[in-house]
C-alpha cells in the first residue's frame, strides 16, 4: 500500500465540488496509478458474495457482488441481512486509516460492491440504518469503470447526476440521508467492472 501514500498530493488540487449542502465530490482524490492498482488488488483479495434479499415477497439475489469488512464489533443490518464483518485486509486498513485522517472522522467498517458490468446496479435507497447514527457519514471511493451516480431529493424530486470516475471520493454527511435518495442505475453498454467502497462508522 505504500504507493497509495501519493494520493495525498492529489487532494491538494482545487477539485472539490459541493453537490449539496451535505454532499461533496472530489473527482481526482486518488492518483490514477493508485486507483488502478487498488482495483486489481481488491478484485483478487476480497471475499465476494451475492446474498439474497426479500423483494415483493420473493427471495432474490442482489444485482451485484458485495463484501463487508471492519472491526469485530461492526455488525451491520440492512434489507433483512445481518452482516458480520470479515477482518480488515492490509489494503483496506491502510486506506481506511488514510481516509479517517484526511476527514478527521472515525471509520470502522466498509461495504464493498463489485459491479461486474453495466447490468449490475443499485436501486434508490438511503443509508439510514440505526447502526449508522442520526447523521451518518458515508465515505465512498470509486475504482474501475466509471458509472452514473444519481441523487433524488425526497421532497422536491430534484435530481443530481455525476459520472463517478476511478479514484474519485464522494462524501455524504450531515442531513444527506434524510433529504436525498441515491442510486447506481444500469448502463447496458458498459462491459467492464467497477468497485465501490463505502466506509462508515457503526455505532455499538
Amino acid at each position: 500500500m505504500a504507493y497509495c501514500r501519493t494520493f495525498e498530493i492529489e487532494t491538494l488540487a482545487p477539485n472539490k465540488e459541493q453537490l449539496t449542502a451535505d454532499i461533496w465530490w472530489q473527482p481526482k482524490f486518488l492518483s490514477s496509478v493508485c486507483a488502478s492498482q487498488l482495483f486489481e488488488q481488491l478484485k483478487k483479495e476480497i471475499i465476494w458474495e451475492q446474498p439474497q434479499i426479500r423483494m415483493f415477497g420473493k427471495m432474490v439475489r442482489i444485482p451485484r457482488l458485495q463484501a463487508w469488512y471492519g472491526d469485530d464489533s461492526a455488525t451491520y443490518q440492512y434489507s433483512g441481512l445481518t452482516n458480520q464483518p470479515h477482518p480488515w485486509t492490509d489494503t483496506l486498513l491502510a486506506l481506511k486509516t488514510e481516509l479517517a485522517a484526511y476527514l478527521q472522522q472515525p471509520l470502522n467498517s466498509v461495504l464493498i460492491n463489485l459491479y461486474r458490468d453495466g447490468e449490475d446496479s443499485m436501486g434508490w435507497h438511503r443509508d439510514n440504518e440505526k447502526e449508522l447514527g442520526e447523521r451518518p457519514l458515508i465515505v465512498s471511493i470509486s475504482l474501475g469503470t466509471p458509472r452514473r451516480f444519481l441523487l433524488k431529493n425526497r421532497k422536491t424530486d430534484e435530481r443530481i447526476e455525476r459520472l463517478l470516475t476511478p479514484g474519485s471520493l464522494l462524501v455524504m454527511e450531515g442531513d444527506s440521508q434524510e433529504i436525498w435518495l441515491h442510486s447506481v442505475p444500469k448502463m447496458k453498454r458498459v462491459l467492464s467492472s467497477r468497485i465501490n467502497l463505502t466506509f462508515r462508522y457503526i455505532h455499538p
